[in-house]
């Protein structure tokens, strides 16, 4: 038999692979993992922890304006940049210990840099400049923000460096309209900046539902964002300590700084996945069968750098799935079915199941239930904004087959009603649930009629 210094060698230490490497170990594998730059990956380090802890920050500007409604006085309210950034920083810094010593307890080598396949069993560790092979190796490199190649983006930025500013932009142009895009949209401007989010497209979010999409604009726009449509970036040109964008269109845009939120593409390049004989996709993603296999039999993927689903529970589960398959002789599969997600804009988006386009398309006949309406809160505060709540219905089966809010909470609201979707709840379950009163979600159960229109 063959003898290797592992039976698996995962490369990269984000979500996936953590959890991939301690389960395998648990099963009595013997592990070792190795990741150049820092233990967490994408989520915890510069991606929705760091950006949920930006939310939050951004989001008390509206707190303090509308706690003057219910009596309270707020003079001498200022924001200081730097303090966000160190606390953040700081908790990073504790949540990347506890990844580690996750590892360490679960008996899991750890190499602190990169690692590069040099053929199906054997890894090359680049800055000790040692190999070492092993039985099974799983990719878990996630992925990068994708930068488009036109004169002047090297005086851009992307959400990685959003995390690290110096000071806090006066201006900012976001392009993009995805999740990053979105959030980050709100963000700065919750902090005060002045914000421009730029797309080439008709409307944000594309994939969305469009009541969602078309709702959050509106509100956005009404928080002070100027979402800039039909548009896209031919050129940056620096001029004095700011930007000059030349647009598409023929239009011109000066800004302080330039931020790109157009998608993420796989961390692939230089891997050594063509030396190990592993296909990639058109997007250099590593292509996988539904036990997360590669085109070679020993070697495996997980994550972002597979582009399945690119979201941070999807990976867990799928580092899980592989485990049990491989170490544990369960051979489990991931379901992709009704996966809810949140978009931490300001107001926030919480969805699970299909869009209304999507239903329309697979089941022909459907109702769809809505709600519009100016949550409590706001009565007093004075702020004019509605609060979107829709149920998609199977008019055959009468199951809910898609929830989506817009509003305070939505996302922590579209966790719960994910789980009574996945075991096949109808529209009567909703009906004869008690409602929660006075309550924002209390509406999910109390629509009974069918949406006609405005």
């Amino acid at each position: 038999m063959t003898s290797y210094d592992y039976d698996l060698f995962v490369i990269g230490a984000g979500s996936g692979g953590v959890r991939a490497a301690r389960m395998s170990a648990s099963h009595g594998a013997k592990v070792a993992i190795a990741e150049e730059y820092r233990f967490g990956g994408t989520c915890v380090i510069r991606g929705c922890v760091p950006k949920k802890l930006f939310v939050y920050a951004g989001r008390f500007a509206g707190e303090f304006e509308d706690a003057a409604g219910f009596g309270w006085q707020m003079e001498g309210l200022k924001f200081d940049w730097s303090t966000l950034v160190a606390n953040k920083d700081k908790e990073i810094g504790r949540l990347e210990g506890l990844y580690q010593s996750t590892l360490k307890n679960a008996d899991v080598v750890s190499f602190h840099e990169r690692a590069e396949l040099v053929d199906a069993h054997t890894v090359r560790l680049v800055t000790s400049d040692k190999t070492v092979t092993a039985k099974t190796i799983l990719i878990a490199t996630g992925g990068h923000p994708f930068m488009p190649d036109i004169p002047g983006t090297q005086h851009a930025i992307t959400s990685n460096e959003a995390f690290h500013l110096e000071t806090l932009p006066k201006r900012i142009v976001i392009v993009g309209a995805g999740y990053i895009a979105v959030e980050f949209a709100s963000i700065f401007n919750g902090l005060g900046s002045q914000v421009t989010q730029l797309y080439r497209g008709e409307q944000i979010l594309r994939g969305f539902d469009d009541d969602m999409r078309e709702g959050l604009a509106e509100e956005m726009g009404k928080r002070g964002v100027n979402i800039h449509l039909g548009a896209q970036v031919n050129e940056i040109t620096p001029l004095g300590e700011a930007y000059s964008l030349k647009l598409s269109n023929g239009e011109t845009l000066e800004t302080d700084l330039v931020m790109y939120a157009t998608g993420r593409v796989p961390n692939t390049s230089g891997l050594g996945l063509i030396a190990a004989g592993v296909e990639t996709g058109k997007h250099g993603e590593v292509m996988v069968d539904e036990f997360s296999k590669t085109s070679v039999d020993n070697i495996y993927a997980v994550g972002d750098v597979t582009n399945r689903v690119a979201l941070t529970p999807v990976a867990i589960r799928e580092g899980a799935a592989f485990a049990e398959s491989v170490f544990n002789n369960t051979p489990t599969k991931v379901d992709y079915n009704c996966i809810p997600t949140a978009v931490f804009s300001e107001p926030e988006i919480g969805t699970v199941g299909l869009t209304e386009t999507q239903a329309r398309e697979k089941y022909g006949d459907i109702h769809i239930y809505k709600s519009l309406f100016r949550p409590m809160k706001y009565t007093l505060s004075g702020r004019e904004e509605k609060m979107i709540m829709k149920l998609i219905v199977d008019a055959t089966s009468n199951r809910v087959i898609g929830c989506h809010i817009l509003g305070s909470d939505a996302g922590e609201i579209a966790q719960s009603i994910a789980i009574a979707m996945r075991m096949g709840a109808t529209k009567a379950d909703f009906d004869a649930t008690m409602a929660l009163h006075p309550s924002a979600g209390e509406e999910l159960v109390t629509m009974n009629q069918i949406w006609q229109g405005e």
